[in-house]
């Protein structure tokens, strides 16, 4: 598709269709030839959605844009995102739509980036509308960005949800409103995880404040599963574009990390198209195992951590600590549903993600939710969430659970050999303490468990809060 050139001011529309039949790319371009002394460049787009048999998946397309430096994987073209959350978006020098950068509309070969999320089996038939407006560029703003620090409580325990959406990419929510809800629900952080884009970044700084700290990053959404970018550079972008038979996620988990971020699978088990982790977690800094609501595909990841921390102590690999995060879109979703609590030096990007990576925390359903778990020896010694108490392997071991905010529900320890002790029903006031004896050699980890009632039968109900484990032995 090609443009001449027009005075300023005036606009030129071109229109163009085609047809993505089923077992199409993941991603498709369509090239733009945008001519000097544009001013704005707008794009709209509608696709089909026939009627499929029970069972089959339906038509869904996403659309995003790389200006004039390309579509190279992990270059500097992306320009944006939106997914399949807008059916329109603008970009100009001053201003874009959220999911889109701000910046220069330079001349040159652009390309429209369809991503046929699913086909239905008589194909995706779609229309795409670029109008460009001619004129003088606006004046671009330089980005502001969040501070590296809030004003904290020296070491401390805080509290943060780090998989957040705004309008920036399929949320509903502006920056400033799930602030003022990260407040309500007793949080001192947050990181910000738009699918795809960076774009947000730049709208941060004045939701920030002595009293939350707001680190950003990304939700990297391939086609293969999520993982979240915790707390990157302002400005980092990671892109998406590859399954996990192409071997290219370790090179974009480096760059996460050269960034400054963490690597967070996220909702490993969720059951929609694309999102069920298939990467392996070689890179993983720490994963989100509980993702908003706790359902069964959170059990199920639950239980897949839990033989991971089994094959941590056969010494097969390092252990990965846990993560809780709410991935809140829009209303009724609760921002800090669950949450994170960190046993941090201070309220700094960097003393939070020390914490979430040694594993000095717990996951709680909310702040009224408290615990403080700790293992102690016979001659004194001790160690706490993520820690390791060195004793000897026939040493008494006390496993010791204070709780806080969580009415009838009942406590249970869990280590390599499974659930080895568990509570009667803590009192309606829902605080208690729960001690077991052990020794390193009959538990090799011993982490908590907080459930809510069981429905019925011997299901265990829903989590309240768990913890990340205590390893025992030397």
């Amino acid at each position: 598709m090609s443009f001449a050139s027009a005075a300023d001011g005036d606009q030129e529309t071109r229109t163009v269709r085609g047809t993505l039949p089923p077992g199409s790319p993941d991603f498709v371009y369509v090239p733009v030839e945008v001519p000097a002394g544009v001013r704005e460049i707008k794009v709209a787009y509608t696709y089909d959605r026939p009627s499929v048999p029970a069972g089959t998946t339906g038509n869904a397309l996403d659309i995003g844009v790389f200006d004039d430096r390309g579509t190279e994987l992990g270059g500097r073209g992306f320009r944006g995102w939106s997914g399949g959350a807008r059916t329109e978006f603008y970009i100009r020098a001053d201003d874009a739509t959220p999911g889109y950068l701000p910046g220069p509309v330079r001349e040159g070969t652009w390309h429209i980036a369809l991503g046929p999320y699913t086909v239905a089996p008589q194909g995706l038939s779609y229309e795409i509308t670029i109008t460009l407006t001619y004129g003088e560029p606006g004046e671009a703003a330089e980005p502001v960005y969040p501070p590296e620090r809030a004003k904290g409580r020296g070491r401390a325990w805080y509290r943060g949800d780090c998989h957040l959406h705004s309008w920036y990419s399929d949320g509903r929510r502006t920056p400033a409103e799930i602030g003022a809800l990260a407040r309500a629900a007793g949080l001192d952080f947050i990181n910000s995880s738009e699918h795809n884009t960076h774009s947000a970044h730049a709208h941060w700084a004045d939701v920030a404040g002595d009293d939350l700290l707001v680190m950003l990053g990304e939700e990297i959404t391939t086609r293969n599963g999520h993982v979240v970018a915790l707390g990157t550079d302002p400005g980092t972008f990671v892109d998406w574009r590859y399954r996990a038979r192409d071997n290219r996620f370790g090179r974009f988990a480096r760059q996460i990390r050269r960034a400054g971020g963490l690597v967070v699978p996220a909702h490993p088990h969720a059951t929609c198209v694309g999102c069920n982790w298939k990467f392996g977690f070689g890179e993983a800094d720490a994963v989100e195992v509980w993702n908003g609501p706790y359902t069964p595909d959170d059990e199920v990841t639950l239980a897949d951590w839990d033989s991971m921390l089994v094959a941590s102590v056969r010494g097969e690999r390092g252990w990965i600590p846990a993560m809780g995060s709410s991935d809140a879109h829009r209303d009724p979703d609760a921002v800090g549903s669950p949450q994170t609590v960190v046993l941090a030096d201070d309220l700094t990007r960097q003393a939070i993600q020390e914490g979430i990576k040694a594993g000095r925390s717990y996951i709680a359903e909310s702040a009224r939710v408290a615990l403080s778990f700790r293992a102690s020896g016979g001659r004194g010694e001790h160690a706490g969430i993520g820690e390791r108490l060195t004793v000897g392997r026939d040493t008494p071991v006390t496993v010791r659970l204070e709780v806080a905010g969580a009415p009838r529900c009942t406590v249970r320890f869990v280590t390599d050999q499974g659930v080895l002790h568990t509570s009667p029903p803590l009192p309606v006031a829902g605080a208690g303490v729960v001690e077991w004896r052990t020794t390193p050699s009959y538990a090799a980890y011993v982490r908590a468990e907080v459930r809510h009632e069981a429905a019925a039968g011997p299901i265990p109900g829903p989590l309240a809060a768990f913890t990340n484990p205590v390893f025992l032995g030397r």
